[in-house]
């Protein structure tokens, strides 16, 4: 039978941009993950699609399953399977995996430890509070606020932390504060020291009380601050009000809903998190190819009797030279043919594959492209438009009437997804979603019917809607939607730009 190995991995401190290269590798080998509470869940997409994923979380002395219940599940999955023991921070740090590696070598498991970055540096570091500084301390400790219920005696020496140690760094201590600042006065520590305390640090949920050791007990009661959340005590905390980045970013603290088509929303998401946004994702487009692949086919078979191809989209891009690869012909196939994008994300993903465009709009939709081009170079040409089943017809139609010859043929369509909508529509209502995205006129008539039984334009009463231009604003105007932000440049980096303007104001 197969040995088994587990891995003790560090999931970072909250932001999934910090987890490791090493522990995305084995995360990509295992086929069992046992995670906790402050693992972020998006790391387990990265875990093969049939691996077990157990949860073993605790939160608030609510345990799912106990130390003991942990170490008794890593040994019995261990044995025989590949395990990722997936652990917010580092294992090392506060962990407790010391105690899991010792339960391994006593059932003589495999087993090996992948570090990760620990909240005791990322999460201050996010508060703008350098740990260390030549101006303020050149010393540093890490301590749990929180030691073992069953311990009955303390394993920290108040009297020699307490003013040894420049800065101080409490894991788990939001329930003992005023224990921890009382230990520290009464043994030395100025009243008016430096304290931060910071909830869910290096996540769009970061939030940060600041005070001193006299005061921050009050403050963090009246701002109802509850665990997990980080203590920092020293003088480096005065360093906050000039260095703190993260939180100073124009979208920090909102929630926006992206409800562009999956295969397409990763960038969307990457812009909207990097300005500070916390994404929820409910794709109200899903992409899948056509009905049918004949009129396609019948027009790949006949590409050298065009005079031009128009490509409106990058999924447009995607499934036709998908399916001329399919035919067993490349991109040579397109010699002597023109080829029109409609948006500069679009001639990117044609430029990937090596071809050059003659015409890319300045004004990113159907008009523009027509403008591009002008009557006259289109007149008794033949043209192919490879475009979603159901689209505007505004670009086809005019150059019919201009003289050409078009053959709209379906590349892919859009199907309607509806999975997830019972949980999006309470977080709008109960006003937890800040904006809602809209990339393209059928997310929007998507979204109205999805959300159809759920009143949907009383769900958007409480948000800030946001279109990426006129064409997608002007269907949403149509169906009675209110309209606040629309890119004056459409494209994505144009709407989260448009948007971030707007929640400045």
């Amino acid at each position: 039978m197969k040995k088994g190995k587990v891995y003790l991995v560090g999931a970072g401190p909250g932001d999934p941009g910090l987890f490791t290269l090493r522990g995305l590798e084995v995360l990509r080998r295992a086929e069992v993950v046992i995670y906790d509470f402050l693992a972020n869940e998006e790391l387990l997409s990265f875990a093969p699609p049939h691996a077990d994923r157990i949860y073993v979380g605790k939160k608030g002395g609510d345990h799912t399953l106990s130390q003991d219940g942990i170490n008794r599940l890593l040994v019995e999955k261990g044995r025989h399977h590949v395990v990722v023991r997936l652990k917010g921070g580092d294992p090392f740090v506060f962990g407790r995996g010391g105690e899991e590696a010792q339960e391994l070598v006593a059932a003589g498991i495999d087993f090996e430890v992948v570090p990760g970055v620990t909240a005791a540096v990322a999460v201050p570091a996010y508060a703008g509070i350098p740990l260390s500084h030549r101006d303020f301390t050149a010393s540093m400790a890490f301590i749990t606020g929180h030691e073992r219920a069953d311990s009955r005696e303390s394993k920290i020496d108040w009297s020699k932390l307490a003013t040894a140690v420049g800065t101080l760094v409490f894991f788990m201590g939001v329930k003992n504060l005023p224990d921890i600042t009382a230990r520290l006065m009464e043994h030395g520590r100025s009243p008016e020291t430096p304290v931060a305390v910071i909830r869910w640090g290096t996540t769009p949920e970061q939030r940060t009380v600041t005070g001193t050791l006299g005061d921050v007990v009050d403050r963090v009661r009246e701002a109802g601050l509850k665990p997990p959340a980080l203590i920092v005590v020293g003088e480096v905390v005065r360093l906050r009000d000039q260095l703190n980045w993260f939180e100073r970013r124009p979208l920090f603290g909102r929630t926006v809903l992206v409800t562009r088509a999956r295969q397409q929303a990763s960038d969307f998401k990457r812009l909207l998190e990097e300005k500070g946004a916390r994404c929820v994702e409910f794709p109200t487009i899903r992409i899948a190819p056509p009905e049918s692949w004949e009129p396609l086919d019948r027009a790949l078979s006949e590409l050298q009797t065009y005079d031009w191809v128009i490509f409106t989209s990058v999924n447009g891009v995607r499934f036709f030279m998908e399916r001329l690869f399919e035919a067993g012909k490349d991109v040579r196939a397109l010699a002597g043919v023109k080829l029109a994008a409609i948006g500069p994300k679009t001639a990117e993903a044609l430029e990937a594959r090596g071809l050059r465009l003659d015409v890319v709009p300045g004004e990113y939709r159907a008009e523009g492209i027509l403008q591009a081009m002008g009557a006259d170079s289109v007149q008794g040409a033949r043209i192919l438009l490879p475009r979603a089943k159901v689209a505007r017809d505004v670009l086809p139609e005019t150059l019919r009437k201009w003289g050409a010859l078009v053959d709209v043929v379906p590349a892919y369509e859009t199907v309607l997804p509806t999975e997830g909508a019972d949980r999006v529509a309470e977080m709008l209502r109960e006003g937890r979603v800040d904006v809602v995205t809209f990339t393209s006129s059928s997310t929007v008539t998507n979204f109205l019917h999805v959300f159809e039984a759920h009143d949907p334009l009383k769900l958007l009463e409480k948000t800030t809607v946001a279109c990426i231009g006129p064409i997608t604003a002007d269907t949403a105007r149509g169906r009675g939607v209110p309209v606040h932000v629309v890119a004056e440049e459409y494209t994505i980096p144009g709407l989260v730009q448009a948007l971030c303007d707007y929640l400045a104001c």
